[in-house]
């Protein structure tokens, strides 16, 4: 939870003070924000005209412990549904 609280990764969304907040109170998900960022990271990445494959083999890099489909999934908003 201490990475969580070093900076505002939800910026654009809350204020700091809100965040931290937030995250003092572990009303965050670690996860969640994870999760965010690899959106934004995406969205990023394919403004600047790179091909969708290699903007997720780019976050992979970044998240290595993450797969190429899990972090497609993320991307695209892939859930398990039955």
């Amino acid at each position: 939870m201490q990475a969580i609280l070093t900076s505002n990764p939800l910026s654009e969304l809350i204020s700091s003070d809100v965040y931290t907040l937030l995250a003092k109170h572990e009303l965050l998900s670690e996860k969640g924000v994870r999760d965010y960022r690899i959106r934004a990271r995406f969205r990023s990445l394919r403004e600047r005209e790179v091909p969708a494959y290699e903007a997720i083999e780019e976050l992979r890099l970044e998240y290595a412990y993450l797969q190429f489909d899990t972090i497609r999934k993320i991307v695209y908003g892939l859930r398990n549904r039955k």
